[in-house]
């Protein structure tokens, strides 16, 4: 069972991965076109990546739909779904670093991961100050 639920793991990440590069989200100056709604009026802004979002709503909503129908998931033992389900000053405190730095920066962890085998500096840069922030975290908030 455990080599079945790698073997799958693995192919979704790098199905995932594909994804990501496939629609530029591996691309900072793609994202960055995408989150900077002042470049609307002088036609700048790149709206592609809405349609990577409308894509991933399309599959996510019925896939979600249809697991809370089912006793388990296909290869584990149960859902692993966030028990919290309060908005609480933590959660908007980190949706907002999590968005500021997604708009300074055009990465989010997903694609910078995914940006690791490209030229560049950038996504290490990013990873490993990612893996600090978390560390910290990890010292400091529990």
């Amino acid at each position: 069972m455990k080599l079945r639920h790698d073997i799958v793991a693995l192919i979704a990440g790098l199905l995932f991965g594909a994804g990501l590069a496939l629609s530029g989200m591996v691309n900072p100056g793609k994202v960055l076109g995408f989150l900077d709604l002042f470049a609307i009026p002088a036609g700048g802004w790149d709206p592609s990546l809405a349609f990577v979002m409308g894509g991933a709503l399309l599959i996510a909503v019925p896939a979600f739909a249809l697991s809370r129908r089912r006793a388990a998931p296909v290869c584990a033992e149960t859902f692993h779904l966030p028990e919290k389900q309060a908005v609480d000053r933590a959660l908007i405190l980190g949706s907002a670093l999590f968005g500021i730095g997604w708009g300074l920066v055009g990465f989010c962890p997903g694609p910078a991961i995914a940006a690791l085998g490209l030229d560049g500096w950038q996504a290490p840069l990013f990873t490993l100050a990612m893996l600090a922030g978390m560390a910290a975290k990890d010292r400091w908030v529990g």
